[in-house]
């Protein structure tokens, strides 16, 4: 046993005895802060591990992978900064004290307002095509800004396992196209007419993409850099950002690949990014938190179908929604816990693990080997740090869980510290238009009373 399972075992057992998890509370999230400050220990000692004494870098956590203020501020202690792709990411960013240099903006829909709002900041933007271009142009015609600006661009080197996530196909809908007509030289020229573009950047993907193929992409996009600069005469792309990806492994309580095989991996693909000429840019999201999460539900009832087993949770698609709607591409282990919160005991027993919604699909698991799961025992679906605590899905209006960080408290326990509460039916019923509840019912056509 890892010793972030055996963290985790001790947080589902002393989270039953103190009530966060029970017949009042039978959905939770479980986020362990040692874990979290561990991955951003790795992250960073794996760079520096193979960058050039000296070289600017910033790690910067994707915030769509768990847009959660502690968790931001948590990064933000051991020295990560923040990706946004919108105006309520930036939000949560500042909210969490990341500062503007620790900040990178990416969007592929980024309106003037956004653009406004992070040049006068000074916040890091890559512009995402020719027309963010032109937008940013009359921006810093009208108001020079300090900000660190960019072009994405994509390599186009292919697409991984799962197609969604591969941000480097021929027909991604990121960055400009390099091997599209013309494109290449656009690129060029844009940085030789404008000497305050200093960075190039690319994410070639993430879930599903090999480290093979996210080096063939960076090693596209170092390439391009050093076309740029020769091209021009002078070192005027001081940066390059080579975005995240590190894929996860949701088979096992093992880390792979590592930060350390992934920076291996480039400095033999792309030795001369390291070599101090650039400053270097990364933004991991999914790799950072994904093993440091748990989402733990109740088992409701226990039953039988076709002489299948089922437990019924009160975990499904609303917090597990990749997962229920794409099984093949997101499967999720899960651990069985008794009533109390143990690791439960006995033969494995093929079930399926249920959620609450009220379709056919919902199921956070199908012909799953586990101990029977019984009444008021607990199924826990594990490495759901990442995304699962971002991807609410209000089917059937059901509640966002509270989520919990622990850590070990010093003498044998385990502290917990509220991250979010757990949605209220209040909430809920504001959210869904409860403040204008007669709104429609003044509209009518001309002539009817």
């Amino acid at each position: 046993m890892t010793a972030g399972a055996a963290r985790r075992d001790e947080a589902v057992r002393a989270a039953v005895e103190r009530g966060l998890l029970g017949p009042g509370s039978p959905l939770v999230g479980l986020l362990d802060v040692t874990g979290i400050r561990e991955s951003a220990v790795a992250l960073r000692a794996a760079f520096d591990e193979v960058t050039a004494p000296g070289t600017p870098v910033l790690h910067a956590f994707a915030v769509k992978a768990t847009p959660l203020v502690p968790v931001l501020g948590l990064l933000r202690e051991e020295g990560i900064g923040a990706e946004v792709a919108s105006p309520g990411e930036l939000a949560l960013a500042r909210a969490a004290g990341l500062t503007p240099d620790r900040t990178v903006l990416d969007s592929p829909a980024k309106t003037p307002a956004e653009l406004r709002e992070a040049l006068a900041l000074g916040i890091a933007v890559n512009a995402d095509n020719p027309q963010e271009l032109d937008r940013i142009d009359a921006l810093m015609r009208s108001a020079p800004s300090r900000s660190p600006l960019g072009i994405r661009v994509n390599p186009q080197v292919g697409a991984g396992s799962i197609e969604a996530l591969s941000t480097a196909t021929a027909t991604s809908k990121f960055g400009v196209a390099l091997r599209d007509e013309g494109a290449r030289e656009w690129v060029v020229r844009a940085y030789a007419e404008r000497p305050w573009l200093s960075r190039l950047h690319a994410h070639t993907g993430s879930q599903g993409v090999p480290l093979s193929l996210m080096a063939q992409g960076v090693a596209a996009t170092y390439a391009l850099a050093e076309e740029i600069n020769r091209r021009i005469g002078r070192p005027q792309i001081d940066t390059i950002d080579i975005g995240g990806g590190l894929p996860v492994n949701f088979a096992s309580d093992v880390t792979t690949p590592t930060y350390a095989d992934y920076a291996q991996t480039l400095k033999k693909a792309v030795p001369g990014l390291f070599d101090g000429r650039y400053g270097l840019v990364t933004e991991f999201g999914r790799s950072l938190l994904a093993k440091h999460g748990t989402v733990v539900a109740r088992v409701e009832y226990a039953k039988s179908a076709g002489g299948r087993p089922v437990a019924v949770t009160h975990a499904g698609v609303q917090v597990a929604t990749r997962t229920v709607y794409a099984p093949g591409a997101w499967p999720l282990r899960i651990a069985a816990y008794d009533g109390k919160g143990r690791p439960k005991e006995g033969p494995e027993v093929v079930q399926d693990v249920a959620g609450p919604a009220c379709f056919a699909g919902d199921l956070l698991a199908q012909g799953c080997p586990l101990p029977l799961l019984e009444q008021g025992d607990y199924a826990a679906a594990l490495d759901t740090g990442a995304y699962y605590f971002a991807h609410h899905y209000a089917y059937n209006s059901l509640a966002r869980p509270a989520i919990y960080g622990f850590a070990p408290d010093g003498r044998g326990g385990t502290a917990f510290a509220t991250v979010r509460e757990q949605q209220t039916v209040e909430d809920i019923v504001a959210e869904s238009g409860g403040a204008h509840a007669g709104a429609l019912t003044v509209l009518r056509a001309p002539g009817r009373h």
